[in-house]
């Protein structure tokens, strides 16, 4: 988007200021589809930071995601909105598979995404 969406950085906005991490969100990319739900920042840190220092060899990353460690990066200036949205339990959707199997964790930069809805897309494992 050249523009980002106002409604969806309201969103975004009410998930960060709200702490709540169980809206759906289904949103297209260039070159995916991408399905979760909305997490706020804060809370997208923690557990990418409990899965890094639970790795031997990624630990050493872990720290720069503590929430305590680094400050909000979602927000470009005071006063405005979100300019990142953070996924969880997230699939990419190829075809008829969501990859990872398990859901994992992004961070898309709002200005990248093309359209969305709300609600996750299913996908078939069959």
């Amino acid at each position: 988007m050249t523009k980002p969406d106002g409604l969806l950085v309201d969103i975004a906005a009410m998930v960060e200021s709200g702490g709540s991490n169980q809206m759906p969100l289904t949103v297209v990319v260039p070159g995916a589809v991408i399905t979760g739900r909305l997490a706020p920042e804060s809370v997208w840190r923690q557990r990418v930071a409990e899965v890094l220092e639970a790795s031997e060899h990624l630990k050493p990353f872990a720290s720069l995601f503590a929430t305590d460690a680094a400050g909000p990066n979602s927000r470009t200036a005071p006063g405005t909105g979100p300019t990142y949205l953070h996924l969880h339990v997230a699939r990419i959707l190829q075809g008829s598979f969501g990859l990872p199997h398990t859901g994992g964790m992004y961070r898309i930069a709002i200005a990248d995404i093309s359209s969305w809805t709300v609600g996750d897309l299913s996908y078939s494992d069959q």
